[in-house]
């Protein structure tokens, strides 16, 4: 689904199934669109990925620069 969603301008989906992931992928990738797999993660961690998703922020930085690259594509 993130590969799909990803084709769509500044769309940035992200495929997260553990805490690591999820944090991550707001700080380095701003994100804006969250994948679980629903049958590789249960229902708790799911919450817990979300919560992290939701609550981590863009470090911004070099980070921007090569986002900005990426939406020159």
């Amino acid at each position: 689904m993130s590969m799909v969603a990803n084709k769509y301008p500044h769309v940035r989906a992200a495929l997260c199934n553990d805490l690591f992931a999820a944090t991550m992928s707001r700080r380095h990738n701003n994100a804006n669109i969250l994948v679980m797999g629903g049958r590789v993660i249960g229902d708790i961690l799911a919450l817990e990925i979300l919560k992290t998703w939701l609550e981590t922020p863009f470090e911004g930085g070099r980070h921007q620069r090569r986002l900005d690259m990426f939406d020159t594509i």
